[in-house]
């Protein structure tokens, strides 16, 4: 009995469509296009994405993911900055996954780190180019208080700081904020071999969860990540010596670490966000 799913991208469609486009995969775009469309679907099954409902996906790329998410019923809007890719995107997807799918699916071809407006999409999925992931999924979270969950793929690397936790060895200034908007997890490993070209690196699945309220206002969110920027650029000093620049020196920042029931001894990998939101509160009292 027949499949009686879409046919997603394998291979060899892959290769012929990046060959018609004259597309070949960029390091400075960070371009690893999915091959495999077995990993297209557990991408999509991890995320839980559902009928109906709105996703949005940056850096479509070829489609293999595009595809995926739409094959389950999603309405997809996907950011490509690639010209070329984002005018072939929607007739890959009527050719490949029918008119139904094509109706379903919005292209915005910009930056998106510039992208502001979207029709309010409730999960975030994408197989993140390695160079901007964190950027970019810090500005839809940001941006997007819609998207209550989601999936991506990043740099092995990448992905473990993000979901560290305190006292990790890779916590850092992405695992603090990644924190402010949500839970965090490793949700899997990713063959090299899925991709072309293969990267030279690991992959990994990672999902979230958002939180039903971030836990300050957006000017909070932004002095708070300042002391994570300043205690994690200088990560090996104690916070009293890492937060003297943006606290108003030494003595200042030992007082207001120590108002907000901080040890100025110890060093950044120690603090929950949490933390770092009752130093910037004491510090703008």
């Amino acid at each position: 009995m027949s499949d009686p799913r879409p046919a997603l991208l394998g291979p060899a469609e892959i290769r012929e469509l990046a060959a018609r486009l004259g597309v070949n995969p960029t390091k400075k775009l960070g371009q690893n296009f999915v091959l495999d469309p077995n990993t297209v679907r557990r991408i999509v099954r991890t995320a839980g994405v559902e009928a109906g409902e709105t996703v949005v996906e940056v850096g479509p790329g070829l489609g293999s993911l595009t595809l995926g998410l739409l094959e389950a019923g999603a309405r997809v809007a996907a950011v490509e900055i690639d010209g070329r890719l984002a005018e072939q995107l929607p007739l890959t997807v009527a050719e490949v996954g029918g008119l139904d799918a094509a109706a379903r699916l919005d292209v915005v071809h910009a930056d998106a780190l510039r992208v502001t407006e979207l029709p309010d999409p409730v999960r975030f999925v994408a197989n993140l180019p390695y160079n901007v992931s964190v950027p970019v999924l810090l500005h839809f979270l940001e941006h997007f208080d819609s998207i209550r969950s989601g999936v991506v793929m990043v740099q092995a690397e990448v992905g473990e700081r993000i979901a560290a936790r305190p006292g990790s060895k890779v916590y850092g200034s992405p695992s603090v904020k990644s924190a402010w908007y949500g839970a965090f997890r490793v949700a899997g490993q990713v063959s090299r071999q899925v991709f072309w070209p293969v990267p030279n690196v690991d992959s990994v699945l990672v999902g979230f969860t958002r939180h039903d309220e971030e836990p300050g206002t957006a000017e909070e969110r932004r002095a708070t990540f300042r002391l994570v920027d300043a205690a994690f650029g200088q990560r090996r000093k104690t916070l009293r010596q890492s937060l003297s620049g943006v606290l108003g020196g030494a003595d200042a920042a030992g007082g207001a670490l120590a108002a907000a029931g901080v040890d100025p001894s110890a060093r950044g990998e120690r603090l929950t966000v949490e933390d770092f939101l009752r130093i910037a509160r004491v510090a703008a009292a």
